[in-house]
């Protein structure tokens, strides 16, 4: 999945302390996430968001965080133990071409790394095939990296994978949408518009 992977110690500029003044965990997920859920964070980096998510899923939820690099998920760890939620939390090394997962999810985000996958369409079809039947897919790309015309591209990949556009969250700095996986063939999405 790596098209031009962030390094690790990049990941140190903007997944800090300071990135809860754009970006909440906990306010961003709250609608998604409930207890004993099961969710995957792909391209999770350093585990900012893998952390929040663990504390909404609770002692009876599982986040799978899943990375190309190996430094990432270390660190992960180590600032999942020091929050208290490690034990929530499986860590899986992917293949650039592959997530390899096959366990079933109730919710998937991609949170600012689609567009670092050598084939989007083939991601998009990935995380399609792990997801529950009504499972829930929050897709986020950076505006400062893709451009409203590529994210409706992203889209309309998602919507042949077998998703359901069924809204566009407003989140900081970014271009949102939600999908629901709606069985296994594509259905025709609604039109939210792009916020520039």
């Amino acid at each position: 999945m790596a098209r031009h992977v962030c390094p690790w110690w990049l990941a140190y500029t903007f997944d800090n302390p300071l990135r809860r003044i754009f970006h909440k965990p906990e306010e961003i997920f709250f609608p998604y996430l409930r207890e004993g859920m099961t969710a995957i964070d792909l391209g999770c980096g350093m585990g900012y968001f893998s952390i929040g998510m663990a504390k909404l899923v609770g002692e009876s939820g599982k986040i799978i965080s899943v990375d190309l690099q190996e430094k990432m998920l270390e660190t992960l760890m180590q600032r999942a133990r020091k929050a208290g939620v490690a034990h929530r939390i499986t860590t899986l090394l992917c293949e650039d071409d592959n997530i390899g997962i096959h366990e079933a999810v109730d919710f998937a985000l991609a949170f600012w790394m689609t567009h670092e996958t050598q084939d989007e369409l083939s991601f998009l079809q990935q995380v399609h095939a792990i997801l529950k039947k009504s499972g829930k897919f929050l897709l986020a790309e950076p505006k400062g990296h893709v451009t409203a015309a590529e994210f409706k591209k992203t889209l309309s990949f998602a919507q042949k994978s077998g998703f359901n556009l069924i809204d566009s969250p407003i989140i900081s700095l970014s271009h949102a949408a939600l999908f629901e996986k709606n069985g296994d063939k594509p259905q025709p999405a609604p039109f939210f518009g792009l916020k520039e």
